[in-house]
This record gives C-alpha cells, structure tokens and sequence, in this order.
C-alpha cells in the first residue's frame, strides 16, 4: 500500500466531519482554480506536460461540483453522495497524472501530490450522506 493510500484512509477515518455542502464547493472550485493558476505558470516555465496535466485536474475538479446537486452546482445531474465518490477517485488520478504521463521525477510532480492531499482532506472533512441537504429538506417537511 503507497503512503498516499495510507494517509488517505487516516485522514478519512479521523478527521472531523465539519464541512458542509456550500463549504464543500467552495473548496472544490478553489482547488480548480489553483490547478488552472498552476497550468499558467507550468506552460509559462516551458513545463507543457505538467501544464497539460494541471489542465487536466483543473477541468475534474471543476465539471464535478458543476454537475452536482448542491450549493454551487449548475446543473444538478448527480446526487452529493455521488459526487463525493467522483471526488475520492478524481484524487487518485491526479495524484498519479505525473506517473502516468511521464514527470514524476520532475520538481513539478509535487504540485499534484499537493493538490490530492489537500482534496483528500476536503473529502474526509465532509460528510457526504449527512450533508445537511437532507436535514434542510425534511425540516420544510416537518408540521409548524
């Protein structure tokens, strides 16, 4: 087991569930922005893999909350909980972009390894069955 799979399940399983879903989203369009700020800079230095590879991450993190029935999503086609899913696997793959494509001996490799512990953290802050999306909803249910 890699330790980014060992620090993974640790985060998950202890950290506190203290984000909610407009937390959450927030969250997940910084970590975009902060991904297409990093494929500037990678494509500015003459770095076009890492750059492409930023890109890649960028656009992940940003169609998922677009997508996502929650504060912040546009579109609304897949439910919170599935959104957290996308988002553990979205971490894995761009934590192993540099791997896959080629730099991860490159200095610019850890930006990625980065931007996948910091969505680590986010996810396992986040109580995706209990998000407040039904407490909100079942509280306009509830008689006066």
């Amino acid at each position: 087991m890699s330790w980014i799979q060992t620090f993974s399940g640790l985060a998950i399983k202890r950290l506190p569930k203290v984000m909610s879903p407009k937390g959450h989203a927030i969250a997940d369009y910084a970590m975009a922005a902060g991904a297409f700020i990093a494929a500037v800079a990678f494509f500015r230095s003459n770095r076009k893999t890492a750059g492409v590879a930023a890109l890649v991450a960028g656009t992940i993190q940003t169609v998922n909350p677009l997508i996502t029935d929650f504060p912040g999503g546009a579109f609304k086609v897949i439910s919170f909980p599935a959104h957290g899913r996308i988002d553990a696997t979205a971490t894995g793959i761009i934590a192993s972009l540099p791997q896959l494509i080629g730099f991860a001996n490159e200095p610019e490799s850890r930006f990625f390894l980065l931007h996948a512990g910091v969505a680590t953290a986010v996810i396992a802050m986040t109580d995706f069955e209990r998000s407040g999306l039904q407490a909100a909803s079942s509280a306009h249910s509830e008689p006066s």
